[in-house]
């Protein structure tokens, strides 16, 4: 490294150090002088000895930098020992954020400056953070923390472990992808729950349904009819997320489209996005008039079970059948069977039907074609989370949700009879 660069790195550990000593000096800034362990002058100072260790350990032997990151420990090891005695009561958030500047010192003289920055950054809104974070800790149960272990468990340890490859027939059973499913139905059932623990019924659900409608919209109103089954007097809110998780999914197919077949987009903006704007109308319409009265905000306190496994893998089954049908009717009958396929994929999801329908616009099938063909799915798939609404929900969900869906199906074929 020539003189520049070495000033660069060397600024920039000093910079890391006043960073996070401007955010312990200022918690610490009602204690008495000389009863902190450590300030911004402290912290400034740590960040640059990280740097100019690793300088030194870069021009000499590594051993330099062990030895000064040794040397500093134990000093912090004394001092928190002597504090120790005269207040018993003492947490070592500030010692580790010092060896950490330190760390991030070494790092921005022998890494990449980048990252160092990044994570200084990082750690510095952490520590601000003390209060809302055991705020927060506190609040979580013990089911919702067996339950977010349980979500890792299937999806960071499992998933990651299964073959991503097609077996049997077509080779349209990938176990990769089915239990990607069961994942996302499982994540789904649980993000639900905290957006309404955190943002109380009125904001947790519209929520829920913006973003369940990112990953799975057939999924999300599965879930919301449940909550409704339990809690009626939220039907209406309950309805709103589910107009909502539909209208995303129009929005989602025009992403799928623009990225497999830039072709099919222009046959289906049209329908897809008046059939996202006429539910997202029917969604406000149902939630602005909405009356439901001090019993649902009680309710939301009683949910319970935030990930049912047996649901989600029950998802993951229905879906292989269906996977194994739509190959077959494809096989079989040509384009009458991409309708027919699109019709049956319609019953759980559109994603794949799309993608599918995609890749063949590519090859042999005509643009419109494949339009009316995603139109079919996603026309089942808005009738089946009508039925799911006011099966595994509540007549009143069901009244609530049918009107607007059957809106959102006629303009949407009409816009393709106009296309």
């Amino acid at each position: 490294m020539d003189d520049i660069e070495i000033f660069r790195r060397l600024g920039l550990a000093l910079a890391i150090g006043l960073l996070l000593g401007l955010e312990r000096g200022w918690h610490g800034r009602d204690e008495a002088e000389g009863r902190r362990i450590s300030g911004i002058r402290t912290f400034t100072l740590a960040g640059l000895l990280g740097g100019l260790a690793a300088w030194l350990a870069d021009l000499t032997a590594p051993i330099v930098l062990a030895v000064a990151l040794a040397g500093l420990a134990a000093l912090l090891a004394v001092s928190y020992v002597v504090r120790l005695r005269i207040d018993d009561d003492l947490g070592l958030t500030t010692e580790v954020a010092l060896l950490l500047t330190f760390a991030l010192g070494a790092a921005s003289v022998l890494g990449e400056m980048a990252p160092a920055a990044a994570v200084a950054v990082v750690a510095a809104l952490l520590l601000s953070m003390k209060a809302r974070l055991h705020r927060w800790v506190a609040q979580i149960r013990q089911l919702e923390l067996e339950a977010l272990l349980k979500l890792a468990l299937i999806s960071v340890v499992v998933l990651p472990l299964l073959p991503n490859t097609g077996y049997g027939p077509g080779g349209v059973l990938n176990p990769y992808e089915l239990w990607w499913a069961a994942v996302v139905v499982a994540g789904l059932s649980f993000f639900g729950y905290g957006a309404v623990r955190l943002g109380g019924a009125g904001l947790g659900i519209p929520l829920t349904g913006l973003f369940g409608g990112l990953a799975s919209s057939t999924s999300t109103t599965l879930a919301l009819a449940r909550l409704v089954k339990a809690h009626p007097a939220i039907a209406p809110l309950a309805a709103a997320g589910i107009l909502v998780a539909g209208s995303v999914t129009f929005l989602r197919i025009l992403v799928l489209v623009a990225v497999f077949e830039p072709g099919l987009v222009l046959p289906l903006a049209w329908p897809m996005g008046v059939m996202a704007a006429t539910g997202c109308a029917g969604a406000l319409l149902v939630f602005t008039r909405s009356d439901m009265g001090p019993e649902a905000s009680d309710a939301v306190e009683g949910i319970a079970n935030p990930l049912e496994l047996t649901a989600a893998l029950s998802f993951g089954a229905v879906l292989a059948v269906v996977l194994l049908a739509v190959h077959y009717l494809d096989l079989w009958l040509g384009t009458g069977g991409v309708y027919a396929g699109a019709a049956l994929s319609g019953i759980t999801d559109v994603d794949a039907l799309t993608i599918s329908v995609a890749k063949l616009v590519g090859n042999d099938l005509a643009a419109a074609s494949g339009a009316i063909a995603i139109f079919i799915a996603v026309s089942v798939n808005t009738a089946v989370k009508g039925a799911i609404s006011a099966v595994a929900g509540s007549a009143r969900l069901g009244l609530l949700v049918f009107p607007v869906y059957a809106a959102v199906i006629a303009v949407g074929a009409a816009a393709v009879w106009l296309g």
